[in-house]
């Protein structure tokens, strides 16, 4: 198995690279948002690579986050998904976005990704639910936030609290996640006046 490749840029396509390691070309697949971020570079980048290896090819597909092959790996798992889809979702959703979605239930944001319906979304739910964790994807999105901090103790779960709620309300995964993110939290705030403020977030949306 090839865990990783770490190699120069040769060329880049819109869910393909072709990298340079030590003299070998090997062409990856990559996600979108990992084309985007390579946009204009031709330096020496690490793909974490997962090998698909059918009776008529061998496919590699890398990520620049171990976190997204990951979930790449997962979504491979689910009946119904190959690799193409799983590109596809992770292209469309940020592996948070797709954990959050899961566990919120949320088929209409996984409905959104290329090639996903929603009787395949349903299933993904009913598939991984048990294999991600709230507090984790929490935790995960607020440290790739600039601006936010991992919360402890009781300001973890009235946020935790304000976030289902919110999907309780109709809105996604994604938009509550962000809403409880951007509102502004005081330590005497409890979740009723955590969902207010959340709520007028996103009425500003």
């Amino acid at each position: 198995m090839i865990a990783f490749l770490k190699g120069e840029i040769e060329e880049l396509e819109e869910a393909k690279v072709l990298l340079d390691v030590n003299g070998v070309g090997y062409g990856v697949f990559i996600t979108g948002r990992d084309a985007s971020a390579l946009s204009g570079r031709r330096d020496r980048v690490k793909l974490f690579t997962y090998l698909q290896v059918r009776e008529d090819a061998m496919q590699l597909y890398g990520f620049l986050k171990k976190d997204d092959l990951h979930v790449f790996q997962l979504l491979l798992g689910v009946n119904g998904i190959g690799p193409k889809a799983a590109l596809g979702m992770l292209s469309a959703l940020s592996a948070n976005d797709i954990r959050f979605a899961v566990l919120a239930g949320d088929a209409k944001a996984i409905a959104r990704a290329p090639g996903i319906g929603p009787k395949t979304a349903q299933k993904m739910i009913l598939e991984l639910k048990d294999k991600f964790d709230l507090q984790e994807t929490f935790d995960s999105s607020l440290a790739e936030s600039t601006e936010g901090t991992i919360p402890t103790g009781t300001t973890r779960q009235i946020q935790d609290e304000a976030v289902q709620a919110l999907v309780a309300l109709g809105y996604s995964g994604g938009e509550a996640l962000k809403a409880v993110r951007a509102a502004d939290t005081g330590e005497d705030m409890n979740t009723e006046d955590l969902l207010k403020a959340a709520l007028k977030k996103l009425s500003l949306v």
